[in-house]
């Protein structure tokens, strides 16, 4: 079981940076691969990057790649998501996510664990 809180979200002007962080509980961190979400009004929830348990490998989505990071300190049982180079499409709240698979999946479904959202606003 894991509980996750995320945080740092807020309203920036194109082209700003945010990092969100994704606090988590519970003593089995690094069994999980971790993947951050962002779901936009009236669309549905879409994959934005994900990353291994040791921090080896990520995978991020095309409409991001280059702009955001993902990273993880295990010590710190925190993921974080650095975005630079901020859109207005890039608003919507986003989800931290837990999964117990070693894939770096991109579907929702595979993943267990969901934090409650922290809303990104970007403004033109």
């Amino acid at each position: 079981q894991v509980q996750l809180v995320e945080s740092g979200g807020g309203l920036v002007q194109a082209g700003g940076s945010l990092r969100l962080s994704c606090a988590a509980s519970g003593r089995t961190f690094t069994s999980y691969t971790m993947g951050w979400f962002r779901q936009a009004p009236g669309k549905e929830r879409e994959f934005v990057a994900a990353i291994s348990w040791s921090g080896g490998s990520t995978r991020y989505a095309d409409s991001v790649k280059g702009r955001f990071t993902i990273s993880r300190d295990n010590a710190k049982k925190t993921v974080y998501l650095q975005m630079n180079s901020l859109k207005p499409e890039d608003t919507a709240v986003y989800y931290c996510a837990a999964t117990s698979g070693q894939s770096l999946v991109a579907l929702s479904s595979l993943y267990n664990y969901w934090g409650q959202g922290t809303q990104v606003t970007v403004s033109s």
